[in-house]
């Protein structure tokens, strides 16, 4: 397989979606615990970028596997699915998200030896949304649920690993850290969950086709719209909250500089819903908010 075909099945310009949760859960430890370890958060960031395209990888195979060989799906299976489209046989298909699932797998176990049970749960979690999200009777993605598992799983879990790997030593886990981890990701979680949102706005017409039943099917997409707004605005309250509460630092409120720009893309999402024009919106608007988060944590912790 060329390496070409390889990064688009792997899907790795969405590597980002993981990579910002990480950074901002290493900065949040730095800030609120003053520690990093920075092994173990070299193999986590490792192991989580392979199970992210893992997963990728995972979603369009099974996304070709399962599609409907009839007329009206001749467009997906032949110029749309990255498999199709290349002509990725099942068998390499598998051997890639098996591959990569593996040896992530394996960082995270041992891992896991190092660092503690938590970490085992925290991974089990994640794994079992990786897999299921497109494969099994019912994937994940073709329900009602998928904002919610990739927002929660991809904002929170990847922010909250990172904080725990760095601080297992000297802070344990309870409902208050917990609370305060989940309130200060909330800006990345609800960026992150309106990429998938957005996508299965443009997509409703050709999801209800290949039989998946997103929440956009159930509510329609002028609802969903308003959904798509203010997800954006209760992600700025929570970083609002996150520095009242002291668990993010004041210039953390510099990133509200970030709505200028996300304000705009989404007007513009909201008067045209066309995947090939307008989905890159909420990409941006995600890499925008979780970049400016990550610049202006930096900043806080320089000069806080």
């Amino acid at each position: 397989m060329k390496p070409k075909v390889f990064l688009e099945f792997v899907e790795i310009k969405s590597l980002i979606a993981s990579v910002l949760p990480f950074v901002l859960g290493s900065l949040y430890a730095v800030y609120n615990y003053h520690q990093v370890h920075l092994g173990y958060l070299l193999l986590f960031f490792i192991a989580s970028s392979l199970f992210h395209m893992a997963t990728n990888a995972n979603d369009n195979y099974q996304d070709f596997l399962h599609a409907p060989r009839d007329k009206a799906n001749q467009e997906f299976l032949e110029a749309t699915n990255v498999v199709g489209v290349n002509q990725i046989s099942i068998s390499q298909a598998r051997t890639i998200t098996f591959g990569l699932g593996g040896v992530s797998l394996l960082l995270g176990l041992w891992l896991v030896t190092q660092t503690g049970w938590p970490l085992l749960w925290m991974g089990l979690y994640s794994y079992a949304v990786g897999y299921f999200y497109a494969g099994g009777p019912k994937p994940i993605s073709a329900g009602p649920f998928g904002e919610f598992f990739s927002g929660f799983t991809m904002g929170f879990m990847i922010f909250w690993i990172s904080v725990y790997i760095n601080t297992f030593d000297v802070a344990p886990i309870t409902w208050q850290s917990t609370a305060n981890v989940l309130i200060s990701a909330g800006l990345a979680i609800f960026a992150i969950s309106n990429i998938m949102l957005a996508n299965n706005i443009c997509d409703r017409d050709e999801d209800i086709a290949l039989g998946r039943h997103t929440i956009v099917s159930y509510f329609g997409k002028r609802v969903m719209l308003q959904v798509f707004a203010w997800s954006y605005i209760v992600g700025y309250v929570c970083l609002m909250i996150a520095v009242w509460l002291g668990v993010l630092p004041k210039l953390s409120l510099l990133t509200l500089l970030s709505v200028i720009p996300v304000l705009k893309n989404t007007r513009q999402f909201m008067r045209k819903q066309v995947k090939r024009e307008t989905f890159i919106l909420a990409i941006k608007n995600a890499s925008i908010i979780c970049l400016t988060f990550v610049v202006c944590m930096g900043l806080g912790l320089i000069f806080d």
